[in-house]
């Protein structure tokens, strides 16, 4: 069965927020699983709270990510926001950074399917679905992430690297679905 996601671009002043995750110390918009009981706008806003320590309000949906790779498939659903209040905090065993970054000063590495979603973010997307798809020749045909993460901690490599290996010859495919528009709103 998919998993259904959140991912967040949080926009103030001409910069993007971003978190460095714990686990392969990418650069990664605030995103995480839709818990049973909330709707897609109330896991945006938590996630974000979680991972980030600001409160949002959402302003506009960018579009919907389909993530098809070796792992398993994930569909994500983009949203824009503002901060609102509270304070930046890293989010102990997920974030080990969150920090402001001026759209020309992206930082690398991204995760798998972030640099679509950042650009569609700052353009002013709107409506867009997109199809990623990520081959990974070097990997087993289906892994879980227990299984990936395992790999990870075996692989004698420090954790960016083992990420940085495995994106070495990754092919990545994006089919545009449903074209959206430029809103020309950041």
């Amino acid at each position: 069965m998919a998993g259904l996601a959140v991912n967040v671009a949080v926009i103030h002043e001409s910069k993007i927020l971003l978190t460095q995750r714990e686990d392969f110390e990418t650069w990664i918009l605030p995103s995480g699983g839709v818990e049973d009981g909330e709707s897609l706008a109330q896991a945006a806003i938590r996630e974000t709270k979680e991972e980030t320590g600001l409160d949002v309000e959402l302003t506009r949906l960018v579009g919907t990510y389909s993530r098809f790779s070796n792992m398993p498939l994930v569909h994500a659903v983009l949203f824009v926001a503002k901060p609102v209040g509270g304070e930046i905090k890293c989010q102990e065993g997920e974030t080990i950074a969150v920090e402001w970054f001026p759209f020309d000063e992206i930082p690398s590495p991204l995760s798998a399917g972030h640099k679509r979603r950042i650009e569609d973010a700052i353009s002013g997307m709107s409506g867009v679905v997109v199809l990623q798809k990520f081959i990974f020749p070097d990997m087993p045909e289906k892994i879980s992430r227990r299984e990936l993460i395992e790999l990870r901690d075996s692989s004698g490599l420090s954790r960016q690297d083992f990420y940085l290996k495995i994106m070495e010859n990754v092919k990545l495919e994006e089919t545009v679905e449903v074209f959206g528009i430029q809103t020309g709103i950041v």
